[in-house]
């Protein structure tokens, strides 16, 4: 079976060029050291080819169904992979000791999720969803919220969701409808419907908690009458036992292009099919405080983007790495100029066109998996600083970079997905091959956890704006920084700085232009080419980090690093220039499009 993964690419980010093994020096992490570390990614591999690997083509083509009772049918395979999953810990690594976690770096538990990732899409969501879930009410919920909803979801017992969309509504929440009414004993009632929930239903565990955005009276119309309510599937006892069945139901289940084996439901709140204590609305519990529940959901909405950008990127180097694979083994043609034919057939990987398919991927999947590896040290540093301006500094530069990480792996490790089923020609094609599933379930992240428009309009309207644009300063004093170390090295790593550079103070240029013309319309219109264009540039900054963590190092690996780091500054780079020229324009062409027109 094919690795899903490079544990050699994931060991060079970690301990060559994060330096994840100084963490142990930190009060957060200081039981851990470097054998944790590899102990916990090594498990991770040996479930992930073992369980999870192994049904994502049966999964797949055996999506869950609903029974006529309600209930959800799919493959036993899916169960059994997460019980070994839940039983070797993996839910609460990166979670407090505190609750039961092990207190790990999250750099190093979203590079052991990657596995998962890779090997199964559809399984690996629902901890994916649990583990954001579980963040969400370890920081905002009671004690007692902690003893009856977190701690079971850290055993694996309970499975968590989010809930935001509405039919009619979909990515804008401040139309949703769901309310929640007050009770007399504290507790609220909630009616409604969501759509498009991951996890929503199914029998996996022994209870869902669903993490249900609401409207209470006297909010007022838009997102400022907001609220977030726990909403279990099942009411737990006073003992914390699993007890009568809320007022949740599974109205239908979505069927999906790609990421088959993840259910995605249709539920209504409140509908009287399950009546609790005999009072009408499902019961719910309030987080925090009334109307600020959008506040609170963020936290779990910019944990999952991130998320979801490793989900590409997993997905992206499976299919690179399959990709590979078949390009060596594959004979088909003869080297260019051979004039005898009677020479036997090479593998595909000696024509130059397979090689540079083949480098793409590379310089996209590796470049990306930097970049969301990179992030998560930020939540490290914010997580374990002892130095206040250190912790806020990386906040402050993880939420510039969230909307790129989240959106640049989403398009571009799904070009690589592209380019691999090419590789395999007319059998990449086919189902008898794995890329073109890895090409589906990949095709969800552009869309889902807020599609590359909506990204655009965070990164352009609000993060590169925000605090008087300190998040572009700290970014861009980043880069430089990097592009200083790379002059001083020369060779590629120096003409790799100068070509940054240059790009790098355009998009300040541009950026200012942009927003000095008073007119947020034209500004915003081109945001998701905005997008891009930083993308692209943020994604070579890692690889000029990557270029110079190399240096000086000889084998095949580096060397290997060396050549993506040149394709895409040669062949992805310049892309750019042509990006910034069009927002330099201020072009209004989709503006001035009339609908009537098309």
């Amino acid at each position: 079976m094919t690795n899903v993964l490079s544990r050699r690419d994931i060991d060079f980010l970690l301990y060559e060029w994060l330096d994840i093994g100084s963490l142990t020096s930190r009060k957060r992490f200081a039981e851990h050291s470097r054998e944790t570390f590899d102990a916990v990614l090594e498990l991770s591999a040996d479930i992930a080819h073992k369980y999870f690997a192994t049904h994502n083509k049966k999964a797949d083509a055996n999506e869950p169904t609903m029974r006529p009772d309600g209930t959800i049918e799919m493959i036993d395979e899916v169960k059994a992979a997460l019980d070994v999953y839940s039983s070797a810990g993996l839910i609460a690594g990166q979670f407090d000791e505190s609750v039961g976690g092990m207190q790990l770096p999250t750099t190093v538990a979203r590079a052991a999720m990657a596995w998962f990732q890779a090997a199964n899409a559809g399984t690996a969501a629902y901890p994916f969803l649990t583990i954001a879930s579980a963040n969400l009410i370890a920081k905002f919920g009671t004690e007692q919220q902690i003893d009856h909803y977190l701690r079971p979801m850290l055993e694996g017992r309970y499975f968590g969701t989010m809930c935001l969309s509405e039919p009619q509504a979909g990515s804008s929440l401040a139309d949703i409808t769901t309310r929640a009414v007050p009770q007399e004993d504290g507790s609220y009632r909630l009616t409604g419907t969501k759509m498009w929930i991951s996890g929503g239903d199914h029998e996996l565990t022994e209870n869902i908690v669903h993490l249900v955005l609401a409207k209470t009276p006297g909010g007022g119309p838009g997102v400022k009458g907001i609220s977030l309510f726990i909403v279990p599937k099942f009411l737990p006892n006073a003992d914390g036992a699993v007890g009568e069945r809320n007022d949740v139901t599974l109205v239908g289940l979505n069927h999906k292009m790609g990421n088959r084996g993840t259910t995605n439901a249709l539920l209504s709140f409140g509908d009287g099919t399950h009546i609790p204590g005999g009072q009408s609305g499902a019961a719910g519990f309030l987080v925090g405080e009334e109307r600020q529940g959008l506040s609170y959901m963020f936290h779990m909405m910019n944990e999952a983007r991130i998320g979801v950008g490793f989900l590409a990127i997993a997905l992206g180097y499976v299919g690179y790495l399959k990709s590979l694979e078949y390009a060596k083994r594959r004979p088909q043609g003869r080297p260019l100029g051979a004039r005898d034919p009677s020479l036997p057939p090479v593998p595909i990987i000696e024509h130059a066109d397979i090689r540079r398919m083949l480098l793409a991927q590379k310089s996209y999947v590796e470049g990306a998996l930097a970049l969301g590896l990179y992030c998560s040290r930020l939540v490290d540093e914010h997580d374990s600083a002892e130095d206040v301006n250190a912790s806020t500094e990386a906040t402050l530069l993880l939420d510039v970079l969230t909307p790129i990480a989240k959106s640049w792996p989403s398009q571009w490790c799904l070009e690589a997905n592209n380019l691999a089923i090419q590789v395999h020609g007319g059998y990449g094609y086919t189902r008898d091959y794995d890329v073109e599933q890895h090409y589906r379930d990949n095709r969800l992240n552009p869309i889902h956890e807020g599609t590359h428009g909506i990204q655009g309009l965070d990164l352009l309207g609000r993060k590169v704006t925000m605090h008087g644009g300190a998040g572009l300063n700290l970014l861009g004093s980043k880069i430089t920084r990097t592009i200083e170390r790379g002059r001083l090295i020369g060779a590629d790593p120096a003409r790799c700085a100068a070509e940054l550079d240059v790009v790098w103070n355009r998009i300040v240029a541009v950026t200012a232009a942009l927003w000095s013309i008073g007119d947020t319309t034209t500004t915003l219109a081109n945001s998701s080419v905005y997008l891009e264009a930083v993308g692209h540039t943020v994604i070579a900054w890692m690889w000029l980090e990557q270029l110079i963590a190399v240096d000086g190092k000889d084998g095949d690996f580096y060397d290997g690093k060396r050549q993506a780091a040149r394709y895409f500054y040669r062949h992805e780079l310049p892309k750019v220039a042509p990006q910034l020229d069009l927002l330099a324009s201020l072009d209004r062409t989709t503006l001035d499009m009339k609908p009537t027109w098309f």
